[in-house]
């Protein structure tokens, strides 16, 4: 398999998979047959699928980076040269190019 998401190659893609607004519509289905007393439980249980769901691509994206460079010891500042050798140390098959791009989305959305 050859192209941007090859196993063999260096890749330029990041995806950001997220299922909130699934997840959303489902406790909706069920907060609308709900018995009374599940009712408070399904409403705390939407609310928290709608904040996820509100969140940016770029500040998950962000998170992913820091947790990633956390994971293989680095503690450093996220705007240096060494947080992207950290993020292509945590994540091999990331090009130059993308673990630049996830940097800045990390320094562009501190924790």
């Amino acid at each position: 398999m050859s192209g941007l998401l090859s196993w063999e190659k260096k890749t330029d893609a990041v995806l950001v998979v997220r299922e909130a607004d699934a997840i959303s519509a489902a406790l909706r289905d069920a907060l609308a047959e709900a018995a009374p007393d599940e009712r408070p439980g399904l409403e705390r249980a939407l609310a928290l699928a709608e904040a996820a769901a509100a969140v940016p691509d770029a500040v998950r994206r962000a998170e992913w980076v820091r947790g990633r460079i956390a994971e293989v010891g680095f503690t450093g500042d996220v705007s240096s040269i060494a947080a992207v050798k950290a993020l292509r140390q945590a994540e091999p098959k990331l090009s130059l190019l993308a673990a630049v791009q996830l940097q800045k989305d990390a320094v562009a959305h501190p924790a």
